[in-house]
């Protein structure tokens, strides 16, 4: 008991001394770390910034409203500002409605919210109502201390972050002296009288414009990067934001002017200290990229180095007005000196150049290997902090991957000739897709990305057991171990070799990853079975800063703090869980849906029994394609096709388009991919509430369906349902219909994805396994359609377009194994049974029923008008033991199957 005190102080003081960072949550938590990147605010939900916002909340249409929110989200912003300050509205009512419509969006509502409301009144409602640990924006001395200090002890009652203006009884602070000094005061009052956490403190030093022509203005830029590195410096733990736009007021109506000076400024800034705030991400250069004479003029102007400084940046701007660029290829970078060139190509993913450029390069050094470490890494270098920084995306990542492996490539028979040393690498790491899990594109993307930042990297593939992966650990030494998988059973093999490294003693870093995986299941999972570091990485771009952190072997504060980081989230998650409630099954089974089978339309099918589609035509399959999921395969998150015009990723998402519709007219046109279905339609009835059996022509049952039911207690007159709901029981003496199906387009996959890898060419191989997987959905959608119109024929006059196809606007429904109506994957089992899809089409199921290829669709159909998708949820003990007698399993494999959706006791 006392070594467990004594510990636990020990953490308090460690967590008190080194963990002061501002922390924010929605449903995901933001923590704000020296180490991250500048923090980006969405300003679109603010009728300040956004008109079309403005309009939407008029016209009370709040739900087409939180489609701009939806859309910030997805276009990268890390805190959403919300703001409903206009003479025409009821602030206080808006912001209540809109922060409650936000709260039911689990998308919009993972991020945290920023309340900003010039009025008090309004900023106190938004902190009744909000979800997560939110921002106040804002409060300043204006109206006097008094004022001042009851409004920041409210907001730390709400355990809020809150935002300061640097404004004061006199007025906004417009000088360097005005903003410490205000600043100074601010963070004196609030943490030694309000005793307000520091590092909740976020300090609005002033942006306003340059360049206006007025003597008073010149230091405007100047005086807020010194200010913030004051800040910064001498008031611990605080946090610095702005609205950056402001900088460049003066020159609206010349874009490329402004883009420049909102990156200048931002470099300076964050230099300075400034980590978070309002930034068009549309309206940025890259910094190494502004040409030399607009750079010098623009931090004349920032920086205010020289009298003239303005002048001298109107000029310019008259003469080089903003204008479209040319789309025409533009060799001008061929001209720069040689490691310019090769850092461009690198950026840019022009690997057209690179072998001749690469060849100069080794001319001019000792042994090729130094083209390697210096000129290649420089370059890369420069492609690592754009894509830590925001500045480029996934897929250029990618494409500079490819240009660095033909520079290595073309290098290599130069090295071996030589004998020359191995290339000492940052780290080496490996990777693996879990036993039993077959996909991989994730995994195959986070090793692109580090392999770009000079690590070693060992990918053991797919399906590798624990013991394999532990072994390929010792004999390679690495440095860490990351592990992948996508279905829900890998979530166990995952704390298996967790469990399984423990036992044998090691103490290799873990990187959890997957779509199916979290931080909640990271900490409280695998996490306590580990005495190695355990993290959660949720996508590529994070990878690069914590793989750097975990073989950082002076890092041991980065180690230690991860441990309690995950101990502390594990305890506050165990004990924020609330105690639900729920029906005993039978309960639930008396209050299930019931429809009237009575008035029920049953149709016949035209056709019954099982269908095999050996080679379909993909050409019929590209216009049910939903492109969304493609591009976030890629990072790149927003909704197509309004991705296309996204002010963030816009113009990165219409390449990627372009070069995949090149690619998908490649595999077409060549018949690179083969596609294949089997389904059927079968007489079907339920029987004991909630099993399906499955009869042949002959009446004989031919398979059994097992469901779920929903046990979670609903509100009065709510029901609990099952699929079994949806077709007609037995005891009613009416035939019923259901249908199975699996589908894939992955075979030819592999041998495109090798044949791209042959080439080094990680790019296209990645864009190819993309492609399959929207071409099965994609197949998966048009059969259903097929079914529906004229196979099973129950919505033969059905007309709907692409958009209402995605939007699920059908009759009936094709739930799968494994997703929230039957999350069992163990009745995949039953539909290759009753379909032989293995013998008919080729298509398996790894031991952990992942479906090989992996570009592959299976379920079932249901015709009934009133069949809707639902959740099953949690279960309990009851509900598991009756199913695992149903099926005639014991009740451990039940259990190994079910964790992810049992109750806790």
């Amino acid at each position: 008991m006392h070594s467990l005190l004594k510990a636990t102080k020990t953490t308090c003081y460690i967590a008190n001394r080194i963990m002061k960072y501002l922390k924010l949550s929605g449903l995901e938590p933001l923590v704000i770390t020296p180490e991250s990147n500048f923090i980006n605010v969405g300003e679109r939900t603010n009728v300040a910034g956004s008109k079309k916002f403005l309009r939407l909340i008029k016209e009370e249409k709040f739900s087409e409203a939180l489609e701009i929110a939806r859309h910030q989200v997805e276009g990268g912003a890390q805190i959403l500002d919300v703001n409903f300050d206009d003479g025409l509205l009821d602030g206080k009512y808006c912001m209540v409605k809109f922060l409650n419509l936000i709260a039911s969006e689990p998308d919009i509502a993972r991020i945290p919210i920023m309340i900003d409301s010039s009025k008090w009144e309004i900023l106190e409602a938004g902190l009744q109502v909000v979800q997560g640990k939110c921002v106040v924006n804002s409060i300043s001395l204006k109206e006097g201390e008094e004022q001042f200090i009851h409004q920041a002890k409210l907001i730390k009652r709400f355990g809020a972050a809150v935002i300061v203006m640097a404004f004061d009884e006199i007025g906004q602070a417009d000088t360097f002296q005005r903003r410490i000094q205000i600043a100074q005061r601010s963070y004196d009052i609030l943490v030694n009288e309000v005793q307000f956490p520091a590092e909740d403190i976020i300090f609005d030093l002033n942006i306003f414009p340059v360049a206006t022509g007025m003597e008073e203005h010149r230091r405007n830029a100047l005086d807020f990067i010194e200010g913030t590195a004051w800040v910064r410096e001498n008031l611990p733990h605080v946090s610095v934001s702005g609205g950056v736009s402001n900088v460049s007021f003066s020159f609206r109506g010349n874009d490329s002017v402004r883009e420049a000076m909102h990156s200048v400024f931002l470099y300076h800034a964050i230099k300075a200290g400034m980590n978070m705030g309002i930034v068009n991400p549309a309206m940025l250069e890259v910094y190494d990229e502004i040409a030399p004479e607009l750079l010098q003029l623009v931090e004349d102007v920032i920086l205010d180095r020289r009298e003239d400084a303005t002048d001298r940046l109107l000029q310019y701007s008259e003469k080089h007005k903003s204008v479209k660029k040319e789309v025409l290829e533009d060799l001008q970078w061929r001209e720069n000196p040689l490691q310019d060139r090769i850092t461009h190509a690198l950026v840019k993913g022009i690997d057209r150049f690179i072998e001749e450029d690469v060849e100069q390069a080794r001319q001019q050094v000792s042994r090729p290997l130094d083209v390697i470490e210096g000129h290649l890494m420089t370059g890369m270098g420069v492609v690592g902090d754009l894509f830590g920084s925001g500045k480029m995306f996934l897929p250029q990542v990618v494409k500079s991957a490819r240009v660095m492996k033909k520079a290595v490539a073309y290098l290599q028979p130069f090295i071996e000739a030589e004998k020359d040393s191995a290339q000492k690498s940052n780290g080496k790491i490996l990777l693996a897709t879990v036993k039993g899990d077959v996909h991989d594109i994730g995994k195959n993307i986070v090793a692109v990305v580090l392999g770009c930042n000079n690590y070693e990297i060992i990918d053991l593939g797919v399906m590798v057991p624990a013991d394999k992966i532990i072994q390929a650990a010792v004999e390679n030494q690495v440095d860490v171990i990351g592990l992948s998988g996508l279905i829900t059973p890998s979530l166990d093999e995952m704390v298996h070799i967790a469990d399984e490294l423990q036992s044998q003693n090691h103490n290799f870093p873990l990187l959890i990853g997957g779509a199916t995986t979290s931080k909640a299941h990271t900490a409280v999972k695998i996490d306590p079975k580990y005495q190695g570091a355990v993290i959660h990485v949720n996508d590529a771009s994070r990878a690069v800063g914590v793989v750097s952190s975990l073989v950082n072997q002076r890092n041991s504060d980065y180690l230690t703090n991860l441990k309690f980081d995950y101990a502390d989230f594990r305890e506050k998650f165990l004990s924020r869980q609330i105690q639900k409630e729920y029906l005993p099954i039978e309960e639930a089974r008396k209050n299930k849906f019931l429809i009237n089978w009575e008035e029920a339309e049953i149709v016949t099918p035209n056709q019954v029994g099982i269908q095999i589609i050996e080679n379909q035509d993909l050409a019929e399959l590209v216009k049910f394609i939903d492109w969304s999921p493609f591009f976030r395969s890629w990072e790149l998150h927003g909704k197509f096709p309004q991705i296309l015009e996204d002010e963030v990723v816009g113009e990165q998402a219409k390449e990627l388009f372009h070069e995949a519709q090149n690619m998908l007219r490649d595999i077409i046109d060549g018949k690179l991919l083969q596609a294949k279905a089997v389904y059927g339609i079968f007489p079907a009835n339920t029987v004991n509430d909630d099993d399906i059996e499955v009869y042949n022509e002959e009446n004989e049952t031919v398979a059994i369906f097992r469901t779920l039911r929903q046990q979670l207690k609903r509100s009065e007159g709510k029901k609990y349902y099952a699929l079994a709901d949806f077709v007609a029981p037995k005891t009613s003496g009416i035939r019923d219909y259901v249908g199975a199906f699996a589908v894939t387009t992955g075979f030819g996959t592999e041998d495109l994805v090798k044949k791209f890898q042959q080439d080094r060419d990680d790019y296209n191989a990645i864009m190819v396994k993309a492609l399959a997987d929207r071409l099965a959905e994609a197949f998966a959608e048009y059969l259903h359609q097929k079914v529906r119109k004229s196979i099973w024929a129950y919505a033969a006059d059905e007309n709907l377009d692409n958009e209402q196809l995605i939007r699920e606007q059908y009759l009936g429904i094709r739930p799968a194994p494994g997703y929230p109506a039957c999350p069992d994957h163990l009745e995949k089992q039953t539909i290759w049974e009753l379909l032989q899809v293995k013998e008919n089409i080729g298509l398996e199921l790894t031991e952990s029923l992942a479906m090989f290829p992996t570009a592959a669709v299976s379920g079932y159909y249901f015709a009934n008008p009133q069949a809707k998708y639902f959740g099953v949820g949690k279960i309990t003990e009851d509900q598991l033991e009756n199913y695992a007698e149903r099926k005639n399993m014991d009740i451990e494999t039940a259990i190994k199957w079910l964790r992810p959706i049992l109750a806790e006791k």
